[in-house]
């Protein structure tokens, strides 16, 4: 397998971190805002979207007949890994989950409505499949949609909903037939962000994000705004969660985070002595290259496998890619803390702080990594079943 990337990709990387040059400004980017660079919320991040759609870099590998330029998907890595690399908005769920769902499954409406507005920019989008009662297990999601004239009513909560306090439309799945299999019953569904009877509540976490919960009063959804055939939510939910454990998890943080612990472990001391001198550092950054290297190729890998399965992501490579990127994250994180001494317990940006106070937001924000987009267990199961072939309960 041939990870090299061609003249015109390499070219096309050199125009990335160009336009990132101009662009990438301290208002936008941050590399220590760890990976949910993706959240676009504020004004000039916003505009910031804009000028990469003005690019024609949003939803580039589309087809032509909505707007893309049907690009390989080398091309969209190339960009998100460069905006992630600079702590830049990424493309996104817009680009990635919603826009790539519904050209495989919207109605004519639908595309009409939104991918029109995800390549422009103009949009942002907040994603509900969690509840108090179904996190990893989004089948058992029980948020209650019973149909009424013209569409349905829905009532119940989700959670954990990050970009629900500043989104724009609300991408959920909701339970349309409580007698089906739990696999059966779920239908997905669109709802502006402002919609009567929606409340949201902001839920600060330990890696200084803000997800939220959202709650359902009587909200109604016309027929029109149900995303494919009911009862087949979940199998859309399952596609889209492909495109988000590879697009939204992105190597670039990690491969950065890495570079930095390096050159401190290269510059500090510890005793009076040289910390690079100290075995355990020299193993630990030794250990550390090695497996980022394997997450670097497995993420190529994605890349490659998707070429050949046409436009439905490779659901095991993106479970591999996700659960050995995501745990490798955490391996550095811990490093960072654990090289750094006491110093690394300062917060980020504290003047005088080792790695500017990275090691303690690193290893705050890594755990969320490893549940976002479906848990490791579940990234385990996955490859159990659909590579190893074991059976479901062994």
């Amino acid at each position: 397998m041939d990870f090299e990337f061609s003249d015109a990709e390499q070219a096309f990387a050199r125009e990335v971190e160009a336009f990132l040059d101009e662009h990438a400004t301290p208002d936008v980017a941050d590399v220590c805002r760890e990976n949910m660079a993706q959240i676009v919320d504020t004004p000039p991040r916003r505009a910031f979207v804009k000028k990469l759609a003005a690019k024609r870099w949003i939803g580039m590998t589309w087809p032509k007949q909505y707007g893309g330029q049907e690009q390989e998907g080398v091309y969209e890595y190339i960009l998100n890994e460069a905006l992630a690399r600079r702590g830049a908005p990424q493309i996104g769920k817009g680009a990635g989950i919603i826009g790539k769902t519904l050209i495989r499954h919207g109605s004519e409406k639908l595309k009409r409505e939104f991918l029109p507005q995800i390549i422009d920019g103009d949009i942002e989008f907040a994603v509900g499949y969690s509840e108090p009662q179904a996190g990893s297990d989004a089948a058992n999601m029980q948020l209650k949609a019973e149909k009424v004239d013209g569409g349905w009513t829905l009532n119940g909560q989700k959670i954990w909903t990050t970009s629900a306090h500043f989104a724009d439309w609300y991408w959920l799945g909701a339970r349309t037939n409580p007698d089906a299999p739990k696999h059966d019953g779920i239908s997905l569904f669109l709802i502006p962000m402002d919609h009567p009877g929606l409340e949201v509540q902001a839920m600060p976490t330990i890696g200084d994000e803000i997800t939220n919960q959202v709650f359902f009063n009587d909200v109604f959804v016309a027929d029109e705004y149900m995303v494919g055939e009911e009862g087949r939510g979940f199998r859309y939910i399952s596609e889209a969660l492909d495109l988000e454990r590879f697009t939204m998890f992105t190597f670039a943080p990690t491969e950065q985070k890495l570079g930095e612990l390096v050159e401190y472990v290269r510059e500090a001391k510890r005793d009076d002595r040289p910390l690079r001198e100290d075995p355990f550092a020299r193993r630990k950054i030794a250990r550390l290259t090695t497996e980022a290297e394997v997450a670097r190729v497995l993420g190529l890998r994605f890349v490659a496998a998707a070429r050949s399965v046409g436009d439905r992501p490779p659901t095991v490579e993106a479970s591999e890619y996700k659960l050995y990127a995501t745990h490798l994250s955490q391996r550095v994180a811990n490093a960072m803390v654990d090289l750094a001494g006491a110093g690394g317990q300062l917060r980020v940006h504290t003047e005088g702080a080792p790695m500017r106070g990275r090691p303690d937001m690193s290893y705050r924000y890594s755990v969320l990594d490893t549940i976002g987009g479906g848990s490791s267990e579940i990234q385990k199961n996955i490859i159990a079943r659909r590579k190893l072939g074991l059976p479901k309960n062994f």
